[in-house]
């Protein structure tokens, strides 16, 4: 017999727990809403494996990635944040309650903010688990370039952020050798960053070549290659290698109920709304540019910041706009619009006019319109009459003649 899950009710639940996950998590907890952060394995995602974070405002002595993200699960708990440590097997994203499954536990939001994050792509080669993040194996020269100064570094891959990223590191390594698995000259990358690399004096490149294996005892000391014509072996001895083959985002839960890009991100606006109400997606699991600790925190203050919004202009669209005992109208307009701000005076006078029998509600679409879309309005302003709770008339000419013979 199956055993029963048990149900708990949030306000707002994160999936994922690394910077962008957490981010939210603070600002919906200082929010005050009852917030849950889901992570399947370690809080602070991939960014606890970096040995020094140089570049995240703040921090000048180059911390590690687990200093930073330990300080920002502290400030989650501070602000009342529920942290539980599973995997999430399923989820319903349409409807007013979403539904997260763990293999125990049901939890009902409001809210879903998506955060978990991506993937680099591995080479799948001998041994290469034992050298991961920080044993030898990076994927992130923006993060480690510094710590390379004077040293020699392999890369792996030659597409387009593959030979921007080794340039960037050519800036700070002795040398760099490239692992390539076309014919001489051959590369993925654009014809302009080839030549660069190709003139570049501390760019070495080992063509017909794939990683055969890593080799080292604690650390990573050597990167074997293969030459796929021929099967010979190249031992490369280098400081540090890096893997820069693809990025996978962890998408694989929701590509069922979400729109996804061609490599399966998940798509979002400025907002980071997914297009289903209340379902907001953060981090590296969408499309962008730069995927670095600070640009995934300022996902998580929008999507948090953007959560709070949507419950708030929910409970008054559902309890105060949507009412049920009198007949509705709604005013939608824009404060900075002369036109639309001079008919408020208009719907003034139609309120008195009814001596209570109307509730009149008045929305501003200047700094939100979330309402306004709601209301399913095509052009601002416009009035909205409703009667029991459902809209009867939608009207976009205004006059005061014309609202009052439709209420």
């Amino acid at each position: 017999m199956a055993r029963e899950k048990v149900v708990e009710h949030y306000d707002v639940v994160i999936i994922g727990g690394g910077p962008a996950g957490l981010s939210a998590a603070i600002y919906a907890g200082r929010a005050r809403l009852k917030t849950l952060l889901l992570e399947k394995s370690l809080i602070g995602g991939l960014a606890t494996y970096t040995n020094e974070i140089a570049n995240y405002p703040g921090f000048p002595d180059a911390p590690k990635g687990e200093a930073i993200t330990n300080l920002m699960k502290e400030q989650a708990k501070n602000m009342g944040v529920d942290f539980k440590l599973t995997a999430v097997s399923s989820v319903t994203l349409e409807g007013e309650e979403k539904i997260v499954e763990t293999f125990r536990n049901k939890y009902i939001s409001k809210v879903i903010i998506i955060a978990t994050g991506g993937r680099s792509r591995t080479t799948g080669a001998e041994r290469e688990e034992e050298f991961l993040f920080d044993k030898g194996i990076s994927f992130c020269a923006t993060c480690d370039a510094a710590a390379n100064t004077d040293k020699h570094v392999v890369v792996i891959g030659s597409g387009d952020a593959a030979i921007e990223e080794g340039m960037f590191l050519a800036k700070f390594a002795r040398q760099i050798t490239v692992s390539v698995m076309h014919d001489e000259g051959i590369m993925d990358c654009n014809e302009i960053a080839k030549q660069a690399a190709l003139a570049h004096p501390k760019m070495k490149f080992v063509w017909n070549s794939v990683v055969k294996r890593f080799e080292g005892d604690d650390y990573l000391k050597t990167v074997v290659l293969k030459n796929i014509k021929t099967g010979e072996e190249i031992p490369v001895d280098c400081d540090n290698c890096f893997e820069f083959i693809g990025y996978l985002p962890n998408s694989e839960l929701f590509e069922t109920q979400l729109p996804l890009t061609k490599h399966k991100y998940i798509t979002v606006n400025e907002k980071k709304e997914t297009g289903i109400e209340g379902v907001f997606a953060i981090g590296d699991v969408t499309d962008k540019w730069l995927k670095q600790i600070a640009t995934a925190v300022g996902d998580g203050a929008i999507a948090g910041t953007a959560a709070e919004r949507y419950i708030a202009e929910k409970e008054i669209f559902d309890e105060k706009i949507m009412q049920k005992e009198k007949t509705g109208l709604i005013y939608v307009y824009n404060a900075i619009d002369p036109e639309s701000r001079n008919f408020l005076t208009e719907i003034e006078a139609i309120e008195k006019s009814n001596c209570g029998s109307l509730v009149v509600n008045r929305i501003d679409t200047y700094k939100s319109n979330g309402l306004a879309l709601k209301l399913g309005l095509e052009k601002l302003p416009a009035a909205v009459i409703t009667k029991e709770g459902k809209i009867t008339e939608k009207i976009y000419d205004l006059s005061t003649a014309l609202i009052s013979s439709k209420l």
